[in-house]
């Protein structure tokens, strides 16, 4: 296992630039998530860490070596990809294999260590199989049981289960998180779905057009996002935004008027701000913030209602049933240390 180290990274395809300076620090053993959107450049940086890209600027580096000009094969690195990556015409065996026998391994060793993958990752009974034989997700176990059987300082992964049905992705990052937590091998995991990010992650590291928006925990991320950005996009329903002006006495005015109470900020009164609230955080009761139902979903143990409020589409979310429809009235509340603000301008979190 090894730590990795990523200063000053830069990257750009002909005269587009797609990485600006990214610095992240992982630690050995860590299970870091790149989360972002589209385009942000996340699946770059890993193929970047693996060598299949070059560094235009910045230094890499796996445990205490320098790796920018070392060929993949020689990075001690293992890397699961998005479509498998199975070679057809093999079986299980000989796929998971594969690698050991390009280095020159003792069949005995092949053996044991493709056997033990197997069982790790209940692989036995498919092992003289071909990957068409199999489902997405045992295709997927079997890719992960070829990087497995190398045992490399850092495991990759790109995007691996965006392939799978929704059931089989709970599943498979279930068994992705456990079975780090038996290897405790360093992982890098990409991927656009910040609830996958959310629940394997030990670190996240959101990225956006190239740069790091904010690095933390979890939950850190979660309830004390740094800016705008990542506000929005760490957690699901997404944080709901309400522009206003701070008043005296701690309250931002809303553009209708309606009035929401806030903690003690360094803003100053008069300045422009948007107010983030998570769904959650929203409260139906007697008094407060009238809004205007325009779907109820119900999703068992919650239930969703979209809003509109001062103009705004806003997202309540709610543990208890109601019997609410479309076009009703229905006041919001929101207590005020759990109301967010931030710089209108700049997107900044205001503290």
């Amino acid at each position: 296992m090894a730590s990795v180290t990523l200063s000053g990274i830069r990257k750009s395809f002909g005269a587009t630039p797609v990485l600006h300076g990214v610095d992240v620090q992982i630690d050995d053993g860590e299970f870091v998530v790149l989360v972002g959107p589209s385009g942000c450049g996340k699946s770059t940086l890993l193929r970047m860490i693996a060598g299949l890209e070059e560094t235009l600027d910045g230094e890499i580096r796996i445990g205490d070596r320098v790796v920018n000009r070392v060929p993949p094969k020689a990075r001690d690195i293992a890397m699961v990809f998005q479509n498998y990556a199975l070679y057809p015409h093999m079986t299980v065996r000989a796929n998971m294999a594969f690698s050991m026998r390009l280095a020159g391994r003792a069949a005995a060793e092949i053996d044991a260590r493709v056997n033990d993958a197997a069982r790790i990752l209940g692989l036995d009974d498919y092992l003289d199989r071909f990957p068409r034989q199999l489902s997405g997700g045992q295709r997927q176990r079997v890719a992960m049981g070829r990087a497995i059987v190398r045992d490399p300082q850092v495991f990759l992964f790109d995007e691996p289960l965006s392939n799978l049905d929704a059931k089989l992705r709970v599943q498979m990052r279930t068994e992705i998180r456990a079975l780090h937590q038996r290897l405790r091998t360093t992982s890098i995991y990409v991927t656009h779905d910040q609830i996958e990010a959310m629940t394997m992650a030990d670190k996240i590291v959101v990225m956006n057009a190239g740069r790091v928006e904010q690095i933390g925990a979890p939950l850190v991320l979660y309830d004390d996002p740094a800016n705008l950005f990542v506000a929005g996009f760490i957690g699901s329903p997404a944080m709901n935004f309400l522009p206003g002006r701070l008043a005296e006495g701690g309250a931002v005015v809303l553009d209708n008027g309606g009035r929401i109470g806030v903690a003690s900020t360094a803003a100053k009164p008069g300045q422009a701000v948007t107010v983030g609230v998570r769904p959650e955080s929203l409260e139906i009761a007697a008094d407060g913030l009238l809004a205007e139902i325009v779907v109820v979903e119900p999703t068992g143990a919650d239930t969703q209602i979209y809003c509109t409020l001062a103009g705004r589409d806003v997202n309540v979310v709610s543990r208890e049933r109601h019997g609410f429809a479309p076009g009703q009235g229905i006041r919001l509340r929101v207590a005020p240390h759990k109301a967010l603000l931030f710089d209108a301008d700049s997107g900044a979190r205001i503290r």
